[in-house]
């Protein structure tokens, strides 16, 4: 990780594009399963990995990585750097939106700005603070003429940081720097109903989605790099069910199952040929409503992670290869995996809880029903079933599980109406800030426990004003400490995917952030 230090140093990351594999005798279509309606195809909105899934197939901002999973040039052709590391300066390829209009440096500008506006309601606003006063406008206290984001030209965008950062341009591959179309995105209809309506810039364009059932993507005619793309169209049905899910793969009606796209059973399915398998930089977890009764309590929070057996879990439950979780940030991000408490310390749990309780000025038998909720999965009810009876036996509570579908579980937590919900991260790029920023603020969107703490947010600052790469990581470290002291969150496991795909599915690429491309992707002849 190194500082970019010649002025204006130009990037030429060379999009190169080869041609592709011979695939005569193979219809171009593949057919995939997302288990559930995208909440928001809106760039700008969703945090979930559905929508955002979705959405990399339909858009291209101005990074991408290219067919090996390197940084690579999307929509930008070029980009010069100033020696402070504050000012990027896009040169953009002639381009164009699905519909034929112009993608221009002006659609960057005016998305961006939108995502930074105080009412504007999208998940992940807090990722463009890295813009120079993006905070400031999005809290109302800077002009949003002071955003440092601004067209110089039709084709050439300049980007003004707070601070230099070196992951940036990785950041710029993630869709909450995607643009959208100036033109048709104050339509309500754009990004909900479909077809035609749905104007994007990527490898794919929507033809159809029938809401709950399925989507139908076809291959963009208009995209700047269609000469590589060689799938025809790509059907996405949303079937909840795994077993429903795994039949379709066997009879030949789906080419790719689980992850991250969906999730299959494991425990069936790893001595398989086409099982797949990877590490992924996310961590599944419980989060703690810290402004709900009892979870204002710090100790009542820490005796409820504590007393959950993980290792149980994934060796009866999940049997994925997953790792144990006693830290929130994942072990690819670190030099030295980070562990902060014992897995399933029972001991100390009820130490907590008794220390919690006091504090409350109640006793156990005076502690009400405590509900837990999940979005509809069979994986998702196994574990609240397990993790209900784990903490039934250590502290001798009763919990109700709350069982509901994802867009009215993503509403319920957004709105904060839980005490115990299910959650899980993936970073959106390769740093451990990507997860731990989520926290710095109580008000940030993605926060949905709602707690904050002053010495953590500030170490949170300094890591961002921290140009040594050791110094920086150990600042992160000691914030990732104080988080999981408070514990407002539960972490449960690390993430790892898997997956079946059809022997003749070739070139899908996956990145160690869950992110899946099927831009280079074709069917081989059998």
């Amino acid at each position: 990780m190194q500082r970019l230090l010649a002025a204006f140093t130009l990037i030429a990351l060379t999009a190169v594009s080869c041609s592709p594999p011979s695939s005569s005798g193979k219809t171009q279509e593949i057919r995939l399963n997302i288990h559930t309606d995208p909440p928001s195809l809106d760039p700008r909105k969703p945090s979930d990995t559905t929508s955002s899934t979705v959405i990399r197939m339909c858009f291209d901002g101005l990074m991408r990585r290219d067919e090996e999973g390197r940084q690579a040039f999307g929509v930008a052709k070029s980009v010069s750097i100033s020696e402070d590391g504050l000012t990027y300066t896009f040169t953009l390829r002639e381009s164009v939106w699905s519909d034929g209009t112009p993608v221009s440096a002006k659609d960057f500008e005016d998305t961006w700005k939108t995502i930074l506006s105080p009412n504007f309601p999208s998940e992940f606003a807090n990722e463009l603070y890295i813009l120079k006063n993006g905070k400031g406008a999005k809290e109302n206290t800077a002009s949003m003429d002071k955003v440092g984001v601004k067209a110089l030209s039709d084709y050439v965008l300049q980007v003004d940081l707070e601070y230099p950062i070196p992951y940036f341009l990785d950041m710029l591959m993630t869709h909450s720097f995607f643009p959208v179309p100036s033109h048709v995105a104050s339509d309500p209809k754009w990004a909900q109903s479909g077809g035609d309506h749905y104007v994007c810039n990527g490898p794919y364009h929507m033809q159809e989605w029938k809401h709950y059932n399925s989507i139908v993507l076809l291959k963009n005619p208009v995209y700047w790099d269609s000469q590589v793309v060689q799938l025809e169209k790509i059907e996405l049905y949303m079937i909840e069910d795994e077993m429903t899910e795994l039949s379709m793969y066997d009879n030949g009606d789906l080419e790719w199952i689980g992850s991250p796209l969906s999730s299959i059973p494991v425990d069936a399915l790893s001595k398989e040929k086409d099982y797949h398998h990877y590490e992924v930089a996310g961590t599944y977890f419980y989060i703690f409503n810290t402004e709900a009764f009892p979870f204002t309590n710090k100790h009542i929070r820490r005796a409820f992670a504590l007393s959950i057996h993980r290792q149980e879990i994934i060796e009866n439950i999940i049997q994925g290869g997953q790792g144990v979780a006693t830290g929130i940030v994942p072990p690819t991000m670190w030099k030295e995996r980070n562990s902060y408490f014992t897995d399933a310390d029972i001991t100390l749990a009820k130490k907590e809880f008794e220390i919690g309780l006091n504090e409350l000025g109640i006793t156990a038998d005076q502690l009400p029903p405590i509900k837990l909720s999940y979005n509809t999965n069979s994986g998702h009810h196994k574990i609240a079933q397990a993790i209900k009876e784990q903490w039934s036996m250590a502290l001798g509570i009763r919990v109700d599980l709350e069982n509901m579908e994802w867009k009215v579980f993503l509403d319920s937590v957004s709105n904060h109406k839980f005490q115990i919900a299910r959650m899980g991260g993936i970073a959106s790029y390769n740093d451990p800030i990507s997860i731990l920023k989520d926290y710095q603020y109580a008000n940030s969107r993605m926060n949905q426990c709602q707690w904050s703490n002053k010495k953590f947010a500030t170490l949170i600052d300094l890591s961002d004003h921290t140009q040594n790469p050791e110094k920086r990581m150990q600042i992160l470290s000691k914030a990732e400490a104080i988080l999981m002291d408070e514990m407002p969150i539960a972490p449960i496991y690390f993430y790892t995917g898997s997956y079946m795909k059809k022997p003749y599915v070739k070139s899908v690429s996956i990145s160690d952030l869950s992110e899946i491309d099927f831009k280079y992707t074709y069917l081989e002849k059998r």
